[in-house]
This record gives C-alpha cells, sequence and structure tokens, in this order.
C-alpha cells in the first residue's frame, strides 16, 4: 500500500513545473534542517571544514543556501525521473567543457566520469548519454520496490545501470574496453578494502579506489562533471574538466584535491550534509595502519 501511494504522489509530482518542485524543496530543506539536530550539526561542521567561504556573513549566507539546495535535489527527483527522456535533458542550458567530452570520444580509450554530489548529480548521466552509451554503478536502494522507479528513471537514452558489486564493477571495465563512458561518485564512502584514506579539505576521508583502477588498466580519459542548478527551475549549467592523473602518486589524493577546487566554485550547492568522514564498518581509523587496496567494489 505504501509503495502503491508513493508512486502515485510521485508521478503527481513528476507534473508539477521544475521552478515550483524547487521552491517545495527549499522548504522541505529548510523543516529538515530545523527537525534534525545531527543533519543541522553535520552540515555546519562540514560546511566549516571545507574552508569554502571567506568569513562569518558569507559562510551564513552559504549555509542558508545549501539547506535550501539540498532540499531542492530530492524534490527536483520527480522531475529529473518522471518527465520524458527529452524534456529532461532540454533543461540543460550550456555544457561548459562540452568540447573535452567530445576529445574523450575522438580518442576512443573510453571515458570516466567522476560526478561529486555537487547540483544536480542526476541530470549529468542522463545528458552523457546522449553523447555516448554511459554505464553507471549504483547501490540498489534498501526498499525493493524503490528500485523500479529509480531504474526507470536513470536508465534512458544510453544510460544502463550496474549494480555495485563484483559483477557491475565487470561491467564497467567491459564498458570501458568497448570505447563507452561510466559513473562513478567519488566521493562515495567505499566498504572496507575498496578505499584509502586520503585528505578532503584538510581531514582523512576513507575514499574509493576504482576510479584510479579503471583508469589505470583502461588508460581512459578521466573528467570530472557537475550540474549546477540555475534559480527559479530555469535549468541546469553542466561543467566538465579534464583530470589527468599521475598513477606514481596516490591517485584517490589526486581526486580529493580536484573535487575541492570543483566544489569550491559552487560552494552552496555541495552536499554538506553528507557523512563524508564516517569510518566504515571494519575500517581502521587514518593512521592506525595502511589500507590495502582490495579487488572489490565500491558502495555507491
Amino acid at each position: 500500500m505504501f509503495a502503491f501511494l508513493f508512486k502515485t504522489v510521485f508521478r503527481l509530482f513528476a507534473l508539477l513545473p521544475l521552478s515550483a518542485l524547487h521552491s517545495l524543496g527549499a522548504l522541505l530543506g529548510r523543516l529538515t534542517y530545523a527537525a534534525s539536530a545531527q543533519y543541522a550539526a553535520r552540515t555546519r561542521e562540514n560546511l566549516r571544514q571545507g574552508g569554502v567561504t571567506a568569513g562569518t556573513v558569507e559562510y551564513r549566507s552559504v549555509l542558508s543556501a545549501t539547506i535550501a539546495e539540498t532540499g531542492k535535489g530530492i524534490t527536483e527527483l520527480a522531475w529529473i525521473w518522471g518527465r520524458p527522456y527529452d524534456e529532461v535533458v532540454g533543461k540543460v542550458r550550456e555544457c561548459i567543457g562540452l568540447e573535452h567530452i567530445v576529445a574523450a570520444q575522438q580518442r576512443g580509450k573510453g571515458i570516466i566520469f567522476l560526478t561529486p554530489h555537487l547540483g544536480c548529480f542526476e541530470i549529468s548521466a542522463l545528458y552523457a548519454a546522449r553523447r555516448v552509451p554511459i554505464t553507471v554503478l549504483y547501490r540498489p536502494p534498501k526498499l525493493g520496490w524503490l528500485e523500479s522507479v529509480m531504474r526507470g528513471g536513470r536508465e534512458r537514452g544510453q544510460a544502463r545501470l550496474a549494480k555495485a558489486d563484483v559483477g557491475g564493477v565487470r561491467l564497467l571495465y567491459k564498458a570501458l574496453k568497448r570505447g563507452e563512458a561510466v559513473g562513478l561518485l567519488p566521493d562515495q564512502v567505499p566498504s572496507r578494502g575498496e578505499g584509502e584514506w586520503a585528505d578532503f579539505f584538510g581531514r582523512p576521508a576513507y575514499t574509493m579506489t576504482l576510479a584510479g583502477r579503471l583508469a589505470e588498466s583502461s588508460d581512459a580519459t578521466v573528467l570530472i562533471a557537475y550540474s549546477e542548478r540555475l534559480p527559479r527551475g530555469q535549468g541546469y549549467v553542466i561543467h566538465v574538466e579534464p583530470l589527468p592523473l599521475d598513477f606514481a602518486a596516490p591517485v584517490p589524493q589526486q581526486v580529493n584535491a580536484a573535487l575541492e577546487r570543483t566544489i569550491r566554485a559552487c560552494p552552496a550547492q555541495y552536499l554538506w550534509s553528507y557523512n563524508r568522514y564516517k569510518i566504515p564498518r571494519d575500517v581502521q581509523p587514518p593512521g592506525a595502519r595502511t589500507e590495502e587496496r582490495g579487488a572489490g567494489i565500491e558502495r555507491l
């Protein structure tokens, strides 16, 4: 019964204009912030840790904006997943750095899109899927009935999903071998044996190693991409930048440094409420010992 009600409400929300959903999302974000002390404290702590603001006034301004933007990220899912594919992709008003995607396609070694929790990360893969086949690694939701909604919204155009397990990782390798694209969330906390500690805004964060392994084995082009929300539901601007990697140095630290630069360009739309610095189960805290690089998968 709950699944039926959720899907019904979801479809009704999808009928609303994006501007209305963003207004509702801003309200939802503020209500959530007021209702959950833990959520609010983590948001404030992580934003301070990021050091992306120059002083108290700017900090308060960015904090207020990020509370609203986080809520928008929830309510816009109904529109992103529920509206026709061409209409959704048509909301991308500009792609700054499109030439990097074109160059990577011409190179023919595959593309690894690293899309952090910044802006509307859901639309990035859908936009890429208009130009190139892309396989995106994902973690299935705990509620089984929700997976059909998720897959229906994400697997459109040339986009396909791969579960975050050994079989899913094999699909990523195969896609790159065919010269296609893959998508990863580089700031998602991985499971034991699938990451190593690397500084993220000056604090150790357990960081995935899969991106580096994929890049080194395939010689694929690595691109960082994020979708910036425009005000009043006007749409999105996608930003794409290349990330050359030095495999003689720790790749997770290089990735985190690049993510920091990217987030500083649009700090209000980063998901500061995410528990980026948590210690995964059975993982030793930073400094206790060196984590081995595993051969499994990340928890996405």
